[in-house]
């Protein structure tokens, strides 16, 4: 068993986040599938590794971890020689990865999970989309989508010519953006888009959604 462990599901957009840093850092681990449907995350045995009952969590021998965010800038740092660096040693490029990665959480990933909620779980699970919060979530991404068109018209990636957490923590939620209308928010911003084309096209990321199709 490797000493590295993952618990969750594939489809959780937070379990994505780490399996995508685990596989750019080209690493060995164990994931744990959490049935998510037969309630599992709330069951003693999980909360044991997450209080919150969320997936994922994480175990690297006696440490355990939870919230995906945590958990790679973590393997980043323990496994920064390995795979792809992720991160940076040098002070000022490092607070312009961090910078980018609060942007994702703050900005991009709330109007992102409210659009994916609405747009493709609630009909997978035969309920209906309010399509006002659909409208509403556009329009705030919207105004985080023209700051990035911005941003990467000067640099490749958005902490700089290199593909970092601050890039990748943007995955999962791209991902299902992708199966929805909105990606017509994309298909407007053709610097943005060209930045999903090449951040999607990554073979680390190809594992993890290979992972859904098992």
């Amino acid at each position: 068993m490797a000493p590295l462990a993952v618990h969750g599901s594939p489809f959780s957009t937070a379990t994505m986040r780490v399996l995508a840093c685990l596989y750019e850092k080209e690493l060995d681990f164990d994931f744990v599938p959490v049935d998510m449907s037969a309630g599992e995350h709330k069951k003693e045995a999980f909360l044991s590794l997450n209080p919150f009952g969320q997936v994922p969590a994480f175990k690297d021998d006696d440490l355990t971890l939870f919230e995906s965010r945590a958990i790679t800038m973590y393997i980043a740092h323990e496994h920064h020689e390995k795979g792809t660096p992720l991160i940076f040693q040098e002070s000022k490029k490092m607070a312009i990865v961090s910078v980018w990665k609060e942007v994702e959480s703050c900005q991009f990933d709330p109007a992102a999970s409210k659009i994916i909620w609405e747009s493709l779980f609630k009909p997978k699970f035969g309920m209906t989309a309010d399509d006002k919060v659909v409208e509403e979530s556009e329009a705030k991404l919207a105004r985080v989508l023209d700051v990035y068109e911005a941003r990467l018209s000067k640099s490749l990636y958005l902490a700089g010519e290199s593909f970092t957490l601050a890039d990748l923590h943007h995955l999962p939620a791209i991902h299902y953006l992708l199966e929805t209308p909105s990606k017509k928010l994309f298909d407007s911003r053709p610097v943005f888009s060209a930045w999903v084309r090449c951040v999607t096209n990554r073979p680390a990321w190809s594992k993890v959604t290979d992972m859904q199709k098992n």
